[in-house]
């Protein structure tokens, strides 16, 4: 909580100081442990040790142990939402319509290659019984070291991987509440004490907000005995809850594209129509799935286990959005200050 109110602080005072920590939480936290792994892990099959997962030809795919054995997907969907995000931002780049792509492009291939090699090197070292839904990759890193004698490294690349979080956290503050503090100027979605942003343009009085729910939540786990599994379900809740505004917003997209074909934009995406059919029907199947419980998830009733998703996905996902939408007000509308120099001139 210290770690995430600090963050806070952080995103209050600009996006510059954002962008530097979390650039700079993706090369010590993600990018410098992942290749570590990855060699590693060369080297530990090199030393002539056998892999723990079977590198033939014959299991080149995983073994179909029904749709359980697909749900952990749903997890990867989770670390590439919030790329679309950075479109808030797409404002602030000298040349968006090159600038923008080319950003989104190298996101892709880093994401691409941080989710393959780091994973086959884990499944080298540690045998896929023994993983864990939360600390799978701690494990193998342990487990490595311990091939060289290194473990007390272990530690050190767990406040790496901290890092990366925290940086990944900065970019999860300041671009969603951007975004809800524009289009609740726009639409009255939050009361006026709500759209106030301080000196320096930050949404403070939102990103507060937002820290005391998450507080809360962060406080639940001290009265919960199952880290892991509880872990899982606030992850696939909130994967879902993404999914459900990915769908409207490839659906939005289109209705924009053809409703205001003309409309001038920073970044105008190419084959919209087909991208954005492309995204629908994989939003589609990953929410459906998330519904089951995996095959690593122990000790639980699938019949709970959907109950419980079901409840938080709609509700976050929809019911607090239609509270949103059925209580906003037309007094709360907050004009951008151009809008107001227009309505005085007038």
């Amino acid at each position: 909580m210290v770690a995430y109110w600090a963050g806070v602080y952080i995103s209050s005072r600009g996006t510059q100081g954002v962008a530097g920590l979390a650039s700079g939480g993706l090369i010590i936290g993600t990018l410098v442990p992942g290749a570590l792994l990855v060699i590693l892990g060369v080297v530990f099959l090199g030393q002539g040790n056998s892999s723990a997962a079977p590198m033939s030809a014959d299991h080149l795919l995983p073994a179909w142990a029904g749709i359980a054995s697909l749900v952990l997907i749903v997890n990867n969907f989770l670390s590439y939402s919030g790329m679309e995000m950075n479109a808030v931002h797409v404002s602030s780049l000298r040349k968006p319509a090159k600038e923008f792509p080319k950003a989104m492009f190298l996101s892709m291939g880093l994401v691409l290659l941080i989710f393959i090699l780091p994973a086959l090197a884990i499944s080298w070292v540690v045998p896929a019984e023994q993983l864990s839904l939360t600390a799978g990759v701690m494990q193998a890193f342990d487990a490595v070291f311990a091939q060289f004698g290194w473990q007390w490294l272990t530690p050190v690349i767990g406040i790496m991987l901290v890092i990366a979080s925290l940086g990944g956290m900065l970019t999860w503050l300041a671009g969603p509440s951007k975004g809800l503090l524009l289009i609740s100027r726009q639409e009255g979605y939050l009361p006026p004490f709500l759209q106030r942003v301080n000196k320096r343009g930050v949404q403070q009085n939102i990103l507060v907000a937002q820290g005391l729910v998450t507080t809360v939540i962060a406080l639940l786990y001290a009265f919960i005995p199952d880290v892991s599994s509880t872990y899982w379900i606030f992850s696939v809740i909130t994967t879902q809850v993404y999914l459900i505004m990915y769908l409207l917003m490839f659906v939005a997209a289109v209705r924009l594209r053809r409703k205001f074909p003309d409309h001038p934009r920073g970044y105008r995406a190419p084959m919209l129509v087909g991208l954005c059919g492309v995204g629908f029907a994989a939003s589609l199947a990953a929410l459906l799935i998330g519904f089951v419980p995996p095959s690593q998830f122990g000790g639980g009733n699938a019949g709970t286990y959907f109950v419980i998703v079901a409840a938080g996905a709609l509700g976050l996902g929809l019911l607090v959005p239609f509270l949103f939408y059925r209580l906003r007000k037309p007094s709360w509308k907050q004009p951008e200050p151009s809008q107001q120099a227009e309505g005085s001139a007038s």
